[in-house]
């Protein structure tokens, strides 16, 4: 499961809400060395394809046409750097007229806004200005005989001149001093961008670059540490599953695991039970080709009589009885019923309903976990947490009572969670 999850570099969205917090830690860490693996591989290749079409391209240039570098009087390739060449400006000149621009422009813009304001206030004062002294005129003069109008108007004119005379003064002088105002703004502004400019590159870039190498570390360090810290793991657990011999690595120790269980029962086939015959038949039965997941309760029941018995899957190791921890098809929040008002440490194995395997549910002190055991292949390991290959199921279990799961929650199986329905839960398995 965990190779075809690799393979295709996507899992089930139901399958990956089966995981608890640190099968999915570990999932994505290997699904990133994956991914790093197949980045490598692709940068091997291209660089490889790159080669052989600079080579193609060298063999095709000494047979037709080619680039002829120009070459200078002392017969060297001839080079030419901005800046160096004669009549070049140099970088720190065009770095300060690029900077004046930048201020002159930002100075113009400012002057322009406050010409307009300028500009609107102008005209608002002299219209108020024209307005008051039109109604004073008429308030005046115009009441008086007809005669006397003409002169009114006459002074209405002279004043309308004079008031228009006054208002361009005052404009050329506003445009004189947002003139003056410009020219020191953009005085100020070259200024201002030049001591960023030097602070920027001496301040600003060296702060982000230690910030981001800051976290770049701090970031590897702590991959550095969980990858060391499972492989100490793995080694730890690997060296005690050896010692204990519950641990086969090859698929010919499962077949022959399988082959002594079939002489056992052909041994006590005499006095065996109408269990351990249909166990037998099932093991003789012919093999199915079972899809990539499991679709129905139906389909999980004939994988498990198939492949699962034959392999004593569920049984208490030599003996014909159900292990007490073993339980059926059943959901996690029946599971968590069941291990509800149990001691920390207590567990059970049901068969999953998301993959070609089983789920572990543990009680802890602090609520529930549940680990998906992959059982698709000739072995039982824990999908993403156990580095171990297991013979059995059985094997797997007893490993663990004594074995910690994960370092960082160090659980231990203590207690089997036995059934609680009669007929019980396996009963489907075994009809």
């Amino acid at each position: 499961m965990l190779q075809q999850i690799l393979r295709d570099m996507y899992i089930d969205p139901e399958l990956l809400a089966e995981l608890n917090e640190e099968q999915k830690q570990i999932l994505f860490y290997k699904m990133r060395e994956e991914q790093l693996r197949r980045w490598k591989e692709r940068e091997e290749k291209a660089r490889m394809e790159e080669a052989v079409l600079r080579k193609t391209a060298r063999r095709k240039q000494s047979n037709g046409k080619h680039v002829q570098w120009l070459r200078g009087k002392d017969g060297e390739v001839w080079v030419w750097v901005m800046g160096e060449a004669p009549g070049d400006k140099p970088y720190e000149q065009i770095s300060e007229e690029l900077i004046a621009e930048r201020a002159r422009q930002q100075a113009q813009k400012e002057a322009e806004e406050l010409w307009r304001q300028k500009e609107a206030e102008i005209t608002k004062k002299f219209r108020d200005a024209m307005a008051q002294e039109k109604a004073r005129i008429v308030a005046e003069k115009w009441k008086i005989e007809i005669e006397d109008r003409k002169a009114a108007k006459l002074e209405e004119e002279r004043i309308q001149e004079e008031l228009k005379k006054r208002e361009e003064e005052e404009r050329q002088k506003g445009e004189e001093q947002i003139r003056q105002q410009e020219e020191i703004r953009a005085k100020e502004l070259y200024l201002s961008l030049k001591q960023a400019q030097q602070h920027s590159q001496h301040s600003d870039d060296d702060q982000e670059w230690e910030e981001q190498l800051r976290r770049s570390k701090a970031a590897d360090e702590e991959r550095s540490h969980k990858a060391r810290r499972a492989r100490d793991e793995y080694r730890r657990q690997s060296l005690r599953a050896i010692q204990k011999g519950r641990v086969a690595g090859l698929s010919n120790l499962f077949q022959g695991t399988s082959l002594n269980n079939e002489q056992e029962i052909k041994v006590n086939n005499n006095t065996a039970s109408p269990l351990l015959s249909q166990l037998l038949a099932f093991q003789c039965s012919i093999i199915w080709e079972r899809p990539s997941r499991p679709f129905s309760r139906d389909v999980i029941i004939r994988w498990f009589k198939e492949e699962q018995i034959p392999r004593r899957a569920g049984f208490e190791r030599n003996t014909n009885r159900i292990a007490q921890w073993f339980h059926g098809i059943i959901s996690r929040q029946e599971a968590e019923e069941l291990l509800m008002n149990k001691s920390e440490g207590t567990f059970l194995v049901r068969v999953s309903e998301k993959i070609w395997g089983y789920a572990l549910s543990y009680r802890q002190q602090s609520g529930f976990k549940h680990f998906l055991v992959d059982a698709s292949g000739d072995f039982y390991s824990f999908l993403g947490v156990d580095p171990n290959r297991h013979a059995t199921l059985t094997d797997l279990i007893d490993f663990h009572k004594e074995e910690i799961i994960t370092s960082s929650g160090g659980e231990l199986l203590l207690e089997p969670c036995g059934q609680q329905k009669n007929p019980p839960d396996y009963s489907p398995l075994f009809e």
